[in-house]
């Protein structure tokens, strides 16, 4: 069995992101690794499947449609799930070893599903922490107690504070 290597980052990524990417699929492919990634021609997906074919690589793009609309141009072997983003968990339980570039919500799922998994994963050029806060904006909010996490439910909920019941 070959060893697949899944590489996991956005699909809107800057151009040194994309280099990054590019490169990663280029190493990948030296190897005699398989790349699998989402399959889709945009960010990280694009530039990693056309860094792979360049040194004659085999590259799997896991498509969350039900059809071929969309591949990479660079993807030898497109399968189509029709999962949306559900098809992260294949992404992840085909791979050997997740490399994951700067990405948003479906990179940040696919970390998660990856350590929850087992896999092993290399974070390449990001911090998922400030991921994280950039994806959930003011839908994120850190607390330190049970307290001022209701208050924050609250807040979510649009109700507003009460005051603590007294007891005696």
């Amino acid at each position: 069995m070959r060893t697949v290597i899944g590489v996991m980052g956005g699909g809107a990524a800057d151009a040194a992101t994309r280099v990054l990417a590019h490169t990663i699929g280029s190493l990948i492919a030296a190897e005699g690794w398989v790349l699998l990634n989402g399959g889709r021609d945009c960010g990280v997906m694009a530039a990693s499947a056309a860094g792979a074919a360049a040194m004659g690589g085999l590259v799997v793009g896991v498509l969350p449609n039900d059809d071929f609309d969309g591949v990479a141009p660079d993807v030898d072997i497109a399968i189509p799930t029709g999962m949306g983003d559900a098809r992260n968990v294949i992404n992840i339980l085909a791979s050997h070893v997740v490399l994951a570039l700067p990405g948003g919500a479906g990179t940040l799922s696919e970390v998660a599903h990856a350590l929850k998994a087992g896999r092993p994963v290399v974070l390449v050029g990001w911090n998922p922490g400030e991921a994280l806060r950039a994806v959930g904006g003011s839908r994120l909010v850190i607390v330190d107690s049970a307290e001022e996490a209701i208050v924050a439910a609250k807040r979510f909920l649009g109700k507003p504070r009460t005051q603590p019941r007294v007891t005696h």
